[in-house]
């Protein structure tokens, strides 16, 4: 996600970082370098390259633009949706932490429970997002605070996010069984374990479901077809400037297009994903401060403006 100030206007027509120009400047510039063809065949030889009305461009224009905006409105959606999961997820990992206080006037052993539960709490969230990215690479706190056989059978699950809550339910029900908690404790923590599973099934929903195919590539071929196609119906009213013009509508269309692809899977690492690496540290932090502990990791940086 792209963390800066406001830009003044100089620098807002200028900055290249967290721009989809990156990914769109070379089909702009052929936009551009045909126009330029069309409009100089067009002058040299009217006959062979004939010009048409500009008019149903603009039926055309219109039309596309509304469908851009159903389909961008559809993945801001589900990235503003990908952001309040992992802001229930920082909910639900806060109130087990408090809830689990009351473990601390129950002796040594219910104390470890609690730190053991906290832990595996902070192993869950720093794996959901190996989880949701594809990653292959288990994380430090996985290395570190599962045994050898729990870090296999990790590797072994076919989803690694639900065996931690396994893990987690059983240390739950060890507690239970121990009578460190309650019937009543014991239902209020479940329900914020089940919280947590909630969102991970919530951010597994939008992993592998993305926008109807058929629908994104409609709206490519359309835009393609479009920006290719533009020229023809500028280039009697503008004539040199034409390619000016078609470069920046081609700007137009397919940085929407573009920028729907990015936010339409909010938990990849494109500039404008959500930062799910980013929460998971702060809350662990937040985890840590809770179990008493000082030397805490720092909060992540953006870098070159860009937080992951």
């Amino acid at each position: 996600m792209i963390v800066r100030e406001t830009p003044n206007l100089l620098r807002l027509f200028l900055e290249i970082r967290g721009s989809v120009i990156r990914r769109i400047y070379p089909r702009v510039l052929i936009v551009m370098f045909m126009s330029a063809i069309v409009v100089w065949a067009h002058t040299r030889h009217p006959t062979l390259v004939p010009l048409v009305d500009g008019a149903p461009f603009y039926l055309i224009g219109l039309t596309l633009s509304i469908f851009l905006g159903f389909r961008n409105n559809a993945c801001y959606d589900r990235w503003w949706e990908g952001r309040r999961l992992w802001g229930h997820l920082l909910a639900h990992s806060r109130d087990l932490a408090r809830q689990t206080v009351i473990l601390l006037q129950s002796g040594d052993q219910a104390i470890r429970e609690r730190e053991r539960l906290i832990r595996l709490n902070i192993v869950l969230v720093e794996d959901l997002v190996r989880h949701l990215r594809y990653g292959d690479r288990l994380g430090d706190n996985v290395e570190t605070l599962l045994s050898n056989e729990e870090r296999a059978r990790l590797l072994k699950a076919s989803n690694s996010p639900n065996y931690i809550l396994q893990l987690m339910g059983g240390c739950l029900a060890g507690l239970s069984a121990k009578g460190y908690v309650t019937d009543i404790e014991f239902s209020i923590l479940d329900r914020t374990i089940s919280g947590m599973n909630e969102v991970i099934a919530g951010c597994e929903r939008l992993r592998n479901t993305p926008v109807p195919f058929g629908y994104t590539l409609l709206l490519h071929r359309t835009a393609y077809l479009f920006c290719f196609l533009l020229p023809f119906g500028l280039a009697n009213m503008l004539g040199p400037i034409t390619p000016l013009a078609a470069g920046i509508i081609a700007y137009t269309f397919f940085g929407l297009d573009a920028l729907g692809d990015e936010l339409e899977m909010p938990f990849g690492t494109m500039p404008n994903d959500l930062p799910i690496a980013a929460i998971a540290k702060s809350i662990e932090i937040t985890l840590r401060e809770a179990l008493g502990e000082d030397d805490l990791p720092e909060m992540p940086k953006p870098v070159e403006s860009i937080l992951l």
